[in-house]
């Protein structure tokens, strides 16, 4: 049976979930459910009913770095090499959609699941998810990249309205999803639970037929994300295609009634039941049972993939103390070296981050064990140090120090960082320190006179106040289960070290460009920065930094020399000058024609790892692509190019480009001159920027809306707080309340009601298997404004009426 032969209600099941996990099929179309599973590094397959936090017990796994900690090996073909491993586990899993990479622009060092996306470089987002996402589908498995778009923040993640100019959304937050559609195909998107300009990404046309389909030519299905999806009619006709996980039946009525109403095409709901078949079609496999697990080969051998790919993500950010004008390195450790190791998670690891990405892995090492197998290291003694989430034991440091002040001891490591709740989904960080009481012990430690070697744990940017008296910091991420090897040969010189920061290291939190308004905790989070993030900052408006995007050392040297241009691309040779075999990340930036549109003073345009042998040259081309000298003119709403003379930079981070050339582009518009009201924008001194210079960025007046006083079925739970209804207010506190005291207890964020609280009603009849429907919602609403006694009874007879409805929905189906 053809697909437009099926019933309304038939298709419009296929539009929503049946659990958790599972799509609806049909048989009668012969289009088979596909299952569905979390999967940025790793792949969460719950057992049971399963839930989308990482709460619920899974299926072992391996646990790859996390995809911030990849983004710093600079290497789309080492990502693709992961993909391969985590396409082969999905299938071996019986998962045919994975739920990943995530790829949003890291906007804010504080955003809880930063650790999750790649890059603030669009560049580098994109070509990195593209080589993962050709991996994962070379298995037959449909990667789903997410989370689509513009979703920065966790606080009221389901309910924040992310307000950017269009041409900032088009340039920063979008291309990189365009680079990764273009190069790699993907069979499914996942939408962001969040509004852009006002309208739910799950039903943006603008974002999903206009940008999406029309001009980047992708043919596969939309997924909303969790509970993401806000009207199901409204979702079809803009090109959202699946509503998860699963509203039961109430999606399906209010498609059908859509229909039968006559607004809603009936060719619209055929266009998007032919996603879905089209997805279950691409990523039908046999022989797979849902409880088989990995075979014992497998865990092995991709425990060995993730460990390479952790060797060649470590960034070494300093190495030696200076003495007289000379800086001596302190790493590799030479053989023989005595080393005290110091910190709690030197003994039982971090190397993932807490919430929906949470795996369990097949294997987990530690660095103390890994230390002690390294020929040549001898390990002198371990001290915990510091209480693991941030409390103060002075007994732990003195320990500490004795440990390092013995003369047993040659070398001190101290393995500091952030801990599980530091860094989780539904929940950003409140400051880029790491614990007091870890900045304490790295004092008394350097206080000894002992060379202090830093193993930094963390997922995002964290602030250094010891920097300058370390004598070595590597920094390994979220490194996945092999981390702890991977750390251990590269602080002993088997592995040299290659990674490259993919994100700027702010010296302070305050300096970053959007730290004054960030999280927005109203409805609307104004990104008044504009194109200004990251590095686009920090290098136009001229403020310092404590590593700059790309910064990495190397136990190796290289010289950058001999720079051409021509209308092809940029050339250049690049010399090993050392003995030792390494790696360097060669970055090409591009600065704009003067008298041109506004631009950052410099943005990355390409790049190129290259791998050299002792003493070895090559030249290396990095080509100019569509991307390469465009901008999006707002007016006619298209990509043009000015014509004019860029220069092209050349070197390994964008502060060190040793290397220049001017080549001049014959575009197919003239130069555009910067609107003079923009002011401080030009200079990229957004901190300073007024309402008028905001007005001609966005093009329109731009103003946050105060506390609501009339609740809606968008606000969220947390915002009851401020209800007058005494049972609405007391759910929101009792809420906050639980979820601080559990964070407290057990170290790590309540995920469950981090989610409760940051979810608008609306949410309710998206993730309750049909128990709650729109009708119901609204009388949840009643209550949120203080009409306690009509709102509960408006519930229960909602409820009676919903159950009913469901019941002849589902004969309906069974009859056909």
């Amino acid at each position: 049976m053809k697909l437009e032969e099926l019933s309304v209600t038939e298709k419009a099941a296929l539009l929503s979930g049946a659990s958790e996990w599972d799509s609806r099929g049909n048989e009668r179309a012969g289009i088979p459910s596909f299952v569905m599973s979390d999967g940025p590094h790793g792949v969460r397959r719950q057992l049971g009913e399963g839930d989308h936090l990482g709460i619920g017990a899974s299926k072992p796994a391996t646990c790859f770095p996390t995809a911030g900690t990849v983004a710093n090996s600079w290497d789309p073909a080492l990502a693709e090499e992961m993909g391969e491993a985590l396409g082969r586990e999905a299938h071996d899993l019986d998962v045919n959609v994975l739920l990943g990479p995530g790829m949003n622009i890291k906007r804010n060092p504080l955003c809880g699941r930063n650790f999750e996306y790649y890059s603030e470089d669009p560049q580098v987002a994109g070509r990195m998810a593209a080589g993962l996402v050709k991996g994962i589908q070379s298995n037959g498995v449909a990667a789903c990249p997410k989370h689509f778009a513009v979703n920065s923040q966790e606080l009221r993640r389901q309910a924040s309205n992310s307000v950017v100019d269009e041409r900032t959304l088009r340039e920063l937050y979008l291309t990189g999803f365009e680079i990764m559609i273009r190069e790699s195909r993907p069979w499914a998107i996942m939408s962001s639970y969040n509004q852009i300009n006002g309208t739910y990404a799950h039903e943006n046309k603008h974002l999903l037929t206009e940008i999406l389909r029309q001009e980047w030519g992708f043919d596969g299905a939309v997924i909303s994300d969790w509970g993401g999806s806000d009207s199901a009619v409204a979702a079809v006709k803009a090109g959202g295609t699946l509503e998860m996980p699963s509203p039961g039946y109430t999606s399906v009525r209010e498609l059908v009634g859509a229909v039968k109403a006559g607004t809603l095409a009936e060719a619209d709901l055929n266009v998007r039941a032919g996603e879905v078949a089209k997805l279950a079609g691409r990523t039908r496999f046999e022989g797979v049972g849902r409880d088989d697990l990995l075979s014992d080969y497998i865990a092995e051998q991709h425990h060995m993939i993730a460990r390479h790919v952790a060797e060649n993500t470590a960034v070494l950010l300093k190495n030696g103390s200076t003495v007289g004008s000379k800086a001596v390195p302190v790493l590799p450790l030479k053989a023989g070296t005595r080393v005290a190791v110091i910190g709690d998670m030197a003994k039982t690891a971090r190397y993932q981050g807490s919430g929906s990405s949470k795996v369990n892995a097949t294997q987990e090492e530690n660095l103390l064990d890994e230390l002690g197998k390294i020929d040549g290291v001898e390990v002198a003694g371990y001290e915990q140090g510091y209480e693991r989430h941030g409390g103060r034991n002075s007994v732990l440091i003195e320990d500490a120090v004795a440990l390092a002040a013995a003369d047993k001891t040659d070398v001190v490591l101290a393995v500091v960082g952030l801990d599980e709740r530091s860094e989780s989904e539904g929940l950003d960080r409140s400051t880029m320190a790491i614990p007091e009481g870890q900045n304490e012990l790295v004092k008394a430690l350097v206080a000894t006179g002992k060379p202090v070697v830093i193993v930094l744990v963390a997922g995002s940017p964290v602030e250094l106040p010891w920097f300058d008296d370390v004598a070595a910091l590597l920094y390994i991420g979220l490194s996945g289960q092999a981390g702890a090897s991977a750390t251990a040969r590269v602080l002993a010189g088997k592995v040299n070290p290659s990674g490259h920061l993919a994100e700027t290291w702010p010296l302070k939190y305050e300096d970053s460009p959007s730290s004054g308004w960030y999280p927005a905790i109203g409805r609307d989070a104004i990104y008044r920065e504009g194109p200004f993030v990251g590095y686009r900052y920090y290098e136009t408006a001229g403020v310092p930094v404590r590593f700059p995007f790309g910064y990495g050392l190397s136990y190796s040297s290289f010289t950058y020399s001999g720079s051409t241009s021509d209308e092809k691309g940029v050339t250049f040779t690049v010399t090993n000058d050392s003995d030792v075999a390494g790696a360097t990340v060669a970055q090409m930036y591009v600065r704009g024609p003067k008298g041109g549109a506004m631009r950052p003073d410099r943005e990355l345009k390409g790049f190129r790892k290259v791998f050299l042998a002792a003493h070895e040259t090559q030249t290396v081309t990095i080509p100019f692509d569509r991307y390469t000298f465009r901008h999006y003119d707002v007016v006619p709403g298209t990509w043009k190019t000015e014509t004019g003379e860029r220069e092209i930079l050349v070197g390994d981070s964008v502060e060190n480009l040793p290397l220049k050339a001017t080549q001049m582009i014959q575009g197919d518009i003239d130069l555009c001159p910067p609107n003079p009201v923009l002011g401080h924008y030009l200079k990229g001194q957004v901190k300073d920027v007024t309402d008028n210079e905001m007005t001609a960025l966005f093009g329109h007046g731009v103003i946050a809306p105060g506390k609501p006083t009339v609740f809606g079925e968008n606000d969220p739970i947390s915002s009851w707080a401020d209800s007058r209804g005494f049972l609405a207010r007391t759910i929101a506190k009792t809420l906050s309340k639980r979820e601080a005291k559990i964070r407290q207890k057990t170290g790590q964020p309540d995920l469950n009601t981090l989610f409760i609280l940051n979810m608008p009603p609306r949410a309710m009849c998206k993730m309750t298997q049909g128990m709650v429907d729109s009708a119901m919602v609204e009388a949840v609403v009643k209550i949120a404004n203080g009409h306690t006694f009509r709102g509960i009874g408006s519930f229960i007879a909602g409820y009676f009426r919903n159950i009913s409805a469901n019941k002849r929905i589902a004969k309906e189906l069974e009859r056909q």
